[in-house]
């Protein structure tokens, strides 16, 4: 069983662990580096900013183990939620954390949102979320944004 776990500025460290090693693990698949959020980037103010800056953001934990991560923007001007920010740990892909994050967004966007579409930001090259995500635009008023990969 996959459990959910909202994260908020209070609990920053948490959210710090993961999205570190996720920019370790997948560079390619996020808008910022690792080496952008070390050293002197690496604040506690940066970490609750980021955290209160986004609408939705959650840890996904296997068998007591924190092993993936998923956050969403508020609607925009048109009327769409976007879910960014997807990643699962290597050892969890394909035992359902991926599908229970994106259950997790579509519900959330459609209680808080009723009524907006949601927008699936992926980069082109991300073929693990591209899998994951495949099903959602067919079952829910989604669509996916694929982006170019970096370099």
């Amino acid at each position: 069983m996959v459990d959910v776990v909202v994260v908020t500025a209070g609990n920053w460290r948490l959210w710090r662990e993961l999205r570190r090693a996720a920019l370790l693990e997948a560079p390619g698949a996020f808008g910022s580096t690792l080496a952008e959020w070390c050293g002197e980037g690496d604040t506690e103010a940066r970490w609750r900013a980021l955290l209160g800056d986004v609408a939705l953001n959650l840890v996904l934990v296997l068998d007591s183990v924190p092993v993936g991560m998923v956050s969403a923007l508020a609607p925009s001007a048109d009327d769409t939620v976007e879910l960014i920010s997807l990643w699962i740990a290597p050892a969890a892909r394909g035992r359902g954390v991926g599908d229970e994050a994106v259950r997790q967004v579509v519900a959330w966007a459609s209680d808080k949102y009723p009524g907006s579409s949601l927008l699936l930001s992926v980069k082109s090259d991300n073929n693990s979320v591209c899998r994951c995500t495949s099903g959602t635009a067919s079952s829910t008023r989604a669509r996916h944004r694929k982006i170019r990969p970096s370099g």
